[in-house]
Order: C-alpha cells, then structure tokens, then sequence
C-alpha cells in the first residue's frame, strides 16, 4: 500500500497543517517508507515467539522505569479553573475541540 499525493494532502487538510509542494513531497516519502517498513515487519514470521515487553529483554533483564500511577495533586474547583484557564473552548468544565475525522 502506498498513499498518493492527494493522500498527503488529505491528511494535512484533516490535521490542519499547511504543507508547500516540497513539504507535501517529503511527507509522502517518509510516509510510503513508514508503510514500506509495516509491510515488513508484518511479513515476518512470529509464531512462537513470546511477546517481549523491552528490545533489550532478548539479551538482558530490564526493568521498566514506570512509576506508580497515584494521583500527586489535590482535586479542587479552583485548580480545575486554573487549568480551563488555557482551554480555548470550554462547557462543563471540559476542553472542547474542534472535529478532525470527517
């Protein structure tokens, strides 16, 4: 599968980017190369291979450097406001965005 230029430009649209002939180009490039490199890698034979949770995990033991997931600010009305403060559209307290998927 390869995208074509009206491909690249579509997706600009959709992510509101401005892209020049030249840009638009080597989006392209590096985009069909993405694809090139998926194809790839899907065409490898994987049965039997235990999914690893590092690269490195095949040679050495890696620990993960994630950290606990606990809640490190207080909740209140005020940091909620403080923080709708940067939202450049907002309704019940909640960031509004504009529409990307047509």
């Amino acid at each position: 599968m390869s995208l074509t230029p009206n491909d690249v430009s579509r997706i600009a649209r959709l992510a509101r980017l401005e892209l020049d002939e030249t840009m638009q180009a080597k989006a392209l490039e590096e985009l069909n190369s993405m694809l090139d490199l998926f194809e790839t890698l899907q065409s490898v034979e994987t049965t039997g291979v235990a999914p690893l949770a590092h690269p490195l995990s095949v040679h050495e033991e890696v620990s993960l450097r994630l950290r606990e997931d606990q809640v490190t600010e207080p909740s209140s009305i005020e940091a909620r406001q403080a923080l709708m403060a940067n939202a450049p559209a907002e309704s019940d307290g909640l960031f509004l965005v504009p529409k990307v998927i047509e």
